[in-house]
């Protein structure tokens, strides 16, 4: 798997769609001026508006911790006026400074991890 990626789910507080907008407009712009291992940061909202998918992948786990870095303030906001419920889906392998990070957020409950096992470019055997 020549990728690290992660799909985050969160909910949007009622009567705040218009701040979580904006919100994530920043969190985007940040990402594009300062990360550097950043492949995919693509936001989706549900119909209804009240959910929110965000799909991002990266070089490496250490693209994930440089994000992080990043956009830590912005995300703070996000989560302080305008989205609740925030739990992380992870597809690849985590390193030590990843799973020290989560656990330093207290995020070990909000984060799932999944191994690659095998895919289209897989060999068959």
């Amino acid at each position: 798997m020549p990728t690290f990626e992660v799909s985050a789910h969160m909910t949007v507080r009622p009567g705040q769609l218009e701040g979580f907008k904006k919100q994530a407009a920043e969190c985007i712009r940040i990402t594009k001026e300062k990360d550097t291992h950043t492949l995919r940061y693509d936001w989706f909202l549900s119909r209804d508006g009240t959910e929110c998918e965000v799909r991002e992948a990266y070089t490496s786990p250490e693209g994930l911790i440089e994000h992080n870095h990043n956009i830590f303030e912005a995300r703070t906001k996000l989560f302080e006026y305008y989205a609740d419920n925030h739990f992380m889906t992870a597809y690849g392998e985590p390193t030590p400074q990843l799973l020290e990070l989560v656990k330093a957020a207290h995020m070990e409950r909000q984060f799932k991890w999944f191994s690659f096992v095998r895919g289209l470019d897989s060999s068959s055997n």
